[in-house]
């Protein structure tokens, strides 16, 4: 089952993604985390990708499809996968059927998680990220005892720079801009859920299972 997850920063993808793998153990893609480790490692493409980033702006798709592509052809996204920020364009979305197509692959479902705007803006701006372990914390959902450390090792506690309010907000008319019109590309081919996320997590994956298990 290959499968792309849609839906605004903040809506509850990767949560989601999380209960998909540990259901069915397919790998999760998260373009997020493939950029931010780029980043953090300080490649040429994950620098390039940096000033896009802290500014709540697409990175480009030449960075993005090639970092994706070379995701996809590791062993073990050969049975399936879960895409989780990508595509984020039109044209993204038509190079990853081609990629697919190459290979007499395709996706199979795209999932899109619907969240009221001022949810997703009190969600985002409440994350907190650990500087030693990476450990993600939310002050509304699962507050560490000191807002400033990290519960499992110590470590200070920051706001990312693509999580403070003027930025996520930023981001969100990025997404409705760019990549909103995914959801019309994937109706056309007939593949497309959209799932209410203004629920309890389990109430939204319950919906999740029924799709993917048909």
């Amino acid at each position: 089952m290959n499968i792309v997850l849609l839906g605004a920063p903040g809506v509850g993808k990767g949560t989601q993604a999380e209960k998909m793998i540990e259901a069915w153990g397919l790998p999760h893609i998260s373009t997020g985390d493939i950029l931010r480790k780029a980043v953090a490692d300080g490649t040429p493409l994950g620098t390039q990708a940096k000033t896009y980033m802290d500014a709540g702006e697409l990175v480009p798709d030449v960075v993005v499809i090639g970092l994706v592509k070379s995701r996809l052809e590791k062993p073990d996204a050969t049975k399936g996968f879960i895409l989780d920020g990508f595509p984020r364009t039109d044209g993204q979305a038509e190079a990853l059927d081609r990629e697919l197509a190459s290979v007499d692959r395709s996706i199979d479902a795209a999932i899109s998680i619907d969240v009221d705007r001022d949810i997703i803006v009190r969600r985002l701006t409440s994350r907190r990220t650990c500087r030693s372990c990476d450990k993600i914390y939310s002050l509304i959902a699962d507050s560490p005892a000191d807002p400033a450390v990290c519960d499992a090792c110590g470590g200070e506690l920051y706001q990312r720079d693509d999580d403070a309010e003027a930025t996520v907000r930023n981001r969100l008319s990025v997404y409705d801009r760019s990549t909103a019109p995914l959801v019309d590309y994937y109706r056309s081919k007939g593949i497309l859920h959209v799932v209410d996320g203004n629920r309890p997590v389990d109430e939204v994956f319950a919906d999740v299972r029924r799709i993917v298990e048909g």
